[in-house]
């Protein structure tokens, strides 16, 4: 792609690495998005039936907040770190330089299309770095006004919006990057990596996996099932950090499917499906996948759906078959199974047993259990007695580990992930000592001296 050599060449001449030209970049990029504002928000109550609401504060206004904690402190995060040398390092400095891979690519999902496509953009300018980047083609409205953003308001040769399907993405991906960042499924995310190693550039994958959620017989059930629906029912459950399923404890199972059942009425009413507070399915295809999910399951609560609108009411379903489906795939959609256990121990065996999660949430006011939890569970990030909300803090690293991904963003994390850290030292020109020079057999001594540097404490 020609665009990309553009990049290149640009990138080559350094005006980039200037931390001010870094600042206003962005700075322009805030404004711009505020005056676009009104048509960001329509663009996604076109593609996924978002809120005004909902589409501010989940997508516009995260990227608004990123951007003005970025600017608070990039200067601080551009500056060489010192850092101590050792006694074999005598009269040297060491400093560690944050240096920019070059051109990097964004590939966005369509789930959260304004925010997933920005935020990493946001990373990579405030790095140094020139970004290409490929919105998902299911959210054209979307992917259409973030390509009227970054086309009309920046230079092509630092950053520009490619859309088109997912042949598109192929093609880009047989081009030489010099960073790739992914948001999206598994499956893709292995596609993307296999890709990257054959011209072995670096990627940050942020996938997905069945996030688990505990409430034990301690947690304040109201509250509990409150904060499980808000964070279910976010766009529909189309979030990659959404309560996937739910392990309550037997003692509160009733009260907290009853606690869900109050809210769900309270936040969309009588039939759900038809409510304007609730996101629409993306498309026909994982709707009806979705759809199908509710076969074989018994359900509790909810089940309505509105074709129409491709609307599906939060749906609280009963223990399913361990082998059912609902099990053994993310669901991505406004569905919840509801899990009684007994034997906390069992529960946690089971959560290691599947692919680490990239969120884990748990309600308790055991701090035994907590802590238990905690230490036990490898997942990517979570919330003691909260659900999403991790995903709030700029100073909070957020990505995945083993299938729910490898790499973080948000904050310094994102300016980390695309900075490279260089090395150096600074070594005096005045004083050189011989210890490191030959001969070494004839004097015992140099390795006495060295031996006692490297061992000391």
């Amino acid at each position: 792609m020609n665009s990309i050599h553009i990049q290149r060449e640009f990138f080559s001449s350094g005006a980039t690495r200037s931390v001010e030209y870094r600042i206003r970049q962005l700075k322009s990029l805030y404004y711009i998005i505020r005056i676009n504002e009104e048509e960001i928000c329509a663009a996604l109550k076109k593609d996924l039936g978002k809120s005004h609401y909902e589409a501010y504060t989940t997508e516009v206004g995260v990227v608004l907040t990123q951007i003005a904690y970025t600017l608070k402190h990039l200067r601080k995060w551009a500056r060489p770190q010192k850092v101590p040398t050792s006694l074999l390092q005598f009269k040297g400095g060491g400093m560690v330089l944050s240096e920019p891979y070059g051109v990097c690519l964004i590939l966005a999902p369509w789930n959260y299309p304004f925010q997933l496509s920005i935020a990493p953009a946001v990373a990579a300018i405030s790095a140094g770095n020139c970004v290409i980047i490929k919105p998902s083609e299911h959210a054209p409205a979307t992917s259409e006004v973030i390509s009227k953003i970054f086309n009309q308001n920046f230079e092509q040769r630092f950053c520009r919006v490619v859309t088109g399907k997912s042949d598109v993405a192929k093609s880009l991906l047989m081009q030489k990057f010099d960073y790739i960042f992914f948001t999206g499924g598994v499956e893709i995310g292995r596609s993307v990596m296999e890709q990257a190693a054959k011209n072995l550039t670096p990627v940050t994958l942020e996938l997905g996996g069945k996030s688990p959620c505990i409430v034990d017989d301690t947690a304040v059930i109201p509250m509990a099932a409150r904060r499980i629906i808000w964070g279910k029912c976010l766009n529909a459950g189309q979030t990659c950090v959404a309560p996937d399923y739910v392990f309550v404890h037997r003692k509160v199972l009733q009260p907290l499917i009853d606690s869900m059942k109050q809210w769900i009425l309270e936040f969309y009413g009588e039939k759900p499906e038809f409510s304007p507070e609730l996101s629409r399915i993306v498309n026909e295809h994982h709707f009806e996948r979705l759809c199908g999910l509710l076969t074989g399951c018994e359900i509790l609560a909810g089940g309505g759906i509105n074709r129409g609108e491709l609307k599906i009411a939060p749906t609280i379903i009963a223990e399913p078959p361990a082998k059912h489906p609902i099990m053994g795939e993310e669901i991505f959609g406004p569905i919840l199974p509801i899990i009684p256990y007994d034997d906390l121990e069992k529960t946690l065996e089971y959560i290691r047993e599947q692919p680490s999660p990239l969120a884990l949430y748990l309600f308790t006011r055991d701090i035994r259990t907590e802590k238990k939890v905690m230490q036990s569970v490898p997942f990517g990030g979570g919330c003691i007695n909260d659900t999403v909300l991790q995903l709030a803090g700029d100073a909070m690293p957020f990505g995945g580990v083993g299938e729910s991904g490898m790499g973080a963003y948000h904050g310094k994390a994102g300016f980390d992930t695309f900075s490279h850290k260089k090395s150096v030292l600074k070594s005096s020109s005045i004083l050189d000592i011989g210890l490191r020079y030959p001969p070494y057999e004839q004097n015992q001594r140099k390795e006495r001296v060295v031996r006692w540097i490297t061992t000391r404490k």
